[in-house]
């Protein structure tokens, strides 16, 4: 069955492996699905909200066609470094400015939960790291994944949310990043 499938290459360098595996995942399930890919490098938005969620931004073209993806997809490929054991200030910072009330999720009188707004989509997160990714689940505790996983997609209604970590990408031999992308390619086949 063909699915919608939204994948967002969120290392704001452009000319990185994780533009590459982006690339790679998406020419695999554009074979059987309707895919459409996002690179955080091409997009120019102010990240922080310095008002908080007090007062409303203006919303920059990037961002509208982010959320505007978003919502077309129902399933969202995430494709992110690891950069200090958290994702990269350009991609928390898309977060920020688009994941916002009313769009992703909604307070409603009365109630401690916030109703969530995007409902029904699946995600895969794939991480690249100089860590050994053992080393960033049992000594670090996986912060960026919690952050993404749980405290984010989850929170609006994301669910079946799964995730690969290659690493250590900084010595990382030929042999091994060809594995990688072949497990990216897979992956994106399947549309997993």
């Amino acid at each position: 069955m063909s699915k919608k499938i939204l994948v967002l290459s969120a290392n704001p360098r452009k000319n990185s492996f994780i533009n590459h595996l982006a690339c790679v995942y998406a020419d695999a399930a554009d074979k059987n699905h309707q895919v459409k890919r996002l690179d955080i490098s091409d997009m120019q938005f102010i990240l922080d909200l310095s008002a908080g969620y007090k007062e409303s931004m203006l919303m920059e073209d990037p961002l509208q066609e982010f959320q505007a993806a978003l919502e077309w997809c129902e399933h969202l490929v995430i494709l992110t470094p690891i950069w200090w054991g958290a994702v990269p200030a350009k991609l928390k910072g898309l977060i920020d400015r688009t994941f916002l009330p009313g769009f992703a999720f909604q307070y409603e009188q009365g109630k401690l939960i916030p109703k969530k707004l995007l409902q029904g989509k699946t995600a895969r997160i794939i991480m690249t790291m100089d860590t050994p990714p053992w080393y960033y689940i049992w000594v670090q505790g996986a912060p960026a994944l919690k952050q993404l996983k749980k405290t984010t997609l989850e929170f609006v209604g994301f669910h079946s949310i799964k995730n690969n970590m290659l690493g250590p990408i900084i010595n990382s031999t030929q042999d091994t990043r060809t594995q990688w992308i072949q497990r990216v390619s897979k992956l994106g086949f399947e549309a997993s």
